[in-house]
């Protein structure tokens, strides 16, 4: 049985940081299995060109600090799992998949036989590898191998859209788990790209009125851009004080003196979620979709004599078919929120650009055409 192929025309080069903090740009092929012909596919695996793929803030994380909290940078790493592309080879078991198609890359491998995989939520998976997290290779080069199963078609999409599949699948997790109903009061914590995609997904899921707070000024600004500013949507400056007293302006001048069923928090920033607790309503229900540090201190008896109940969100699962669907139909348009594109070759300027506050960076797009 014959691989089918199309020959990749450059060299294979990926983003590596390491345990001191260096970023740069080299060969990836030789240990990392991203190589640039079928011969070496598996099976079930086909191999992908990169198009585009947007940096994360987990990315500038592993950079710049070495790790997320149990996930250390502790040899050579590739960054990036944010990414669409073209299959330009596939193994000869693959049936779904062929040459020319375009699809983006859900970056995970799964056990499919641990409790979390056989139960659907596989995002829970004991033995998982994510790509980019330590010690797995990110997608953050011109080619890789990727089972087939774990790659979405995209028909006629573009790649920039299809790699910002990725965190529209966090927001839509978060949605589903959080709850959110027609006419929900809703608060979104944070007005970075995650932030800004679960409210632009809560307005489409019909939640009135969102407040999305933030403590730069400029984020805000983008925000009313993207999602305007006026009745259903409305934005706010938290300044530096309690949580107690930020949660008391935001109902007050933020909601009109609504409390809000749901806080989508985004930040993963203790005083936010604190923040988060003090303003949902009796029975609310504070949902942490950001990361944050390994222990921080909550606002406890306001949680427990109000009933709010706290919950947390890792990744997600099953996201993926609906999230095309969105974008396909239209539902929801993330177009605008990439701010910045830079060639694969600039990436370190691309990385620079997203880890300064002062460019206004959003979504920043790496991208790799043959």
């Amino acid at each position: 049985m014959s691989t089918t192929t199309v020959k990749a025309s450059k060299p294979n080069i990926g983003v590596f940081t390491n345990p001191e903090h260096d970023l740069w740009i080299s060969d990836a092929a030789p240990s990392l299995e991203a190589v640039q012909t079928a011969s070496e596919l598996r099976e079930g695996q086909v191999t992908i060109a990169i198009r585009s793929t947007g940096i994360c803030g987990s990315d500038i994380h592993f950079w710049k600090h070495g790790n997320i909290g149990p996930m250390i940078v502790c040899a050579s790493h590739i960054l990036g799992h944010e990414s669409a592309g073209e299959v330009i080879a596939a193994h000869p078991s693959v049936t779904s998949l062929k040459p020319g198609d375009r699809v983006a890359v859900e970056p995970q491998v799964i056990c499919n036989e641990c409790e979390p995989c056989l139960t659907g939520r596989y995002n829970g998976c004991e033995k998982v590898d994510f790509l980019s997290t330590p010690p797995v290779a990110g997608l953050l080069r011109r080619y890789v191998n990727h089972p087939a199963v774990w790659c979405h078609k995209i028909g006629d999409m573009s790649y920039e859209e299809g790699a910002m599949l990725e965190p529209l699948s966090v927001a839509l997790a978060g949605l589903q788990r959080a709850g959110v109903r027609l006419g929900d009061a809703v608060l979104v914590c944070g007005a970075g790209p995650i932030g800004l995609i679960t409210a632009i997904c809560a307005k489409a899921a019909g939640a009135s009125p969102i407040v999305i707070t933030d403590i730069d000024e400029g984020r805000l600004k983008f925000a009313r851009e993207v999602l305007g500013d006026g009745v259903g949507v409305r934005t706010f400056k938290v300044e530096r004080q309690s949580a107690e007293d930020a949660a008391k302006r935001i109902v007050e001048e933020g909601f009109g003196g609504v409390e809000p069923a749901v806080a989508l928090e985004c930040t993963g920033v203790e005083s936010s979620i604190a923040a988060a607790i003090w303003a949902v309503k009796f029975g609310g229900k504070v949902f942490v979709i950001g990361v944050g540090k390994d222990e921080i201190q909550i606002p406890f008896m306001r949680a427990s004599v109000r009933e709010v109940d706290l919950q947390f969100q890792y990744r997600y699962c099953n996201t993926w078919p609906r999230a095309i669907r969105l974008v396909q139909n239209g539902v929801v348009d993330l177009n605008k929120l990439v701010t910045h594109r830079f060639k694969l070759e600039e990436a370190l300027k691309a990385f620079e650009t997203a880890a300064d506050p002062k460019t206004g960076a959003i979504k920043v797009q790496i991208q790799s055409l043959d």
